[in-house]
C-alpha cells in the first residue's frame, strides 16, 4: 500500500519520542510527516532546532498555504491549530481550543483524514490527555492506517490507552518499532 502522508500526535513525553523517531528515521524516507506536539501558546521554536540537530531530514514549522513536500517535516506552531486542506497544503487557525489544545492533534487528524482518506498513516504516541483519540477515529473510518504507541513504553501512557480504547488499531508497538514499521512501508512503494 502506497502511503502519501504521516500524522503524528503527541503531548507530554513528547520531545524524547520524537528525538528517537525523527534520528532514526534515513535521509531518504520520503513520506511527509505532520506533527501536533502540545506546546505553550508562546513557545519558541528552540526544541524545533534541537529536533533538527537530531534529525537527516529538514524539520519545520508548518507555514499558511505552504504545499506538502516529501522527506520533510512539519510542525504546528505554537497557538494555532494546523489543517491540512484537500489540495494538500497548510491551513492555520486561531479557532477556539479542542481537548483544551491549540495546537489540536484532533484537528489535524480529522482534516487529514478527509484530505487524504486511505492513503494516511496516523500515529498517536505518549500524552496526558485524550487529544487525537476522535482523529484517529476518523483516519480509520476514511481507511488509514492507526498506529499506536504501546501504552506501556508512553513516558505519558494516557493518550495511547484513550486511542486503542476508541478503535482496534492496526498496529501497537515500541518507539523504535514504529520507526522500522515507517521504514518498511516507505520502501515499499519503490
Amino acid at each position: 500500500m502506497y502511503y502519501e502522508a504521516i500524522v503524528i500526535g503527541v503531548s507530554s513525553g513528547g520531545m524524547n519520542a520524537l528525538k528517537i523517531i525523527f534520528s532514526a528515521l534515513p535521509i531518504d524516507f520520503n513520506i511527509p510527516i505532520i506533527i501536533v506536539q502540545h506546546v505553550g501558546a508562546h513557545s519558541d521554536s528552540q526544541w524545533i532546532k534541537l529536533l533538527n540537530e537530531k534529525s537527516h531530514l529538514d524539520i519545520k514549522e508548518a507555514d499558511e498555504k505552504e504545499k506538502i513536500e516529501k522527506c520533510k517535516i512539519y510542525i504546528a506552531p505554537p497557538n494555532y491549530h494546523l489543517l491540512i486542506e484537500k489540495d494538500k497544503t497548510f491551513s492555520l487557525t486561531i479557532d477556539e481550543r479542542v481537548s483544551f489544545a491549540r495546537p489540536s492533534i484532533d484537528v489535524l487528524f480529522e482534516s487529514a483524514a478527509e484530505a487524504y482518506k486511505n492513503k494516511l498513516i496516523g500515529i498517536v504516541l505518549t500524552g496526558s490527555n485524550h487529544d487525537g483519540t476522535k482523529g484517529i477515529k476518523r483516519i480509520k473510518e476514511c481507511g488509514g492506517l492507526a498506529i499506536i504507541q504501546d501504552p506501556k513504553t508512553a513516558e505519558s501512557a494516557y493518550m495511547p490507552n484513550s486511542a486503542i480504547a476508541a478503535i482496534v488499531p492496526d498496529y501497537i508497538l515500541s518507539l523504535e518499532n514504529i520507526v522500522e514499521l515507517l521504514i518498511k512501508i516507505d520502501r515499499q512503494k519503490e
